[in-house]
């Protein structure tokens, strides 16, 4: 996406709401949003909004692992699956 495209002062915003609303809705583009010549905010449609979100979700996920490795805190994949088998019999009966 080139920024330079989607940069709009506030004032485009009111002007070309529904165009805007369409644009991000269809996923063609998120707008940054300016006001006295500063960004303020970014209007993106709710797909890529929910994405964003899942893909920070898994990058907390990811940053949690690698603090429990530095810790130690961690078991061996053997006994990893020896204890998910466990469950999966527990569950299957």
């Amino acid at each position: 996406m080139r920024y330079s495209n989607s940069v709009k002062p506030i004032s485009y915003l009111k002007a070309h709401t529904s165009e805007i609303i369409r644009n991000v809705a269809e996923g063609q583009s998120s707008y940054i949003i300016t006001q006295h010549g500063e960004a303020k905010a970014i209007v993106q449609g709710v797909d890529e909004y929910e994405k964003t979100q899942e893909t920070l979700a898994l990058l907390k996920i990811l940053a949690l692992g690698e603090q429990e490795i530095a810790a130690g805190d961690t078991l061996p994949a053997d006994e990893v699956f020896a204890g998910a088998d466990e469950l999966l019999q527990h569950r299957l009966g």
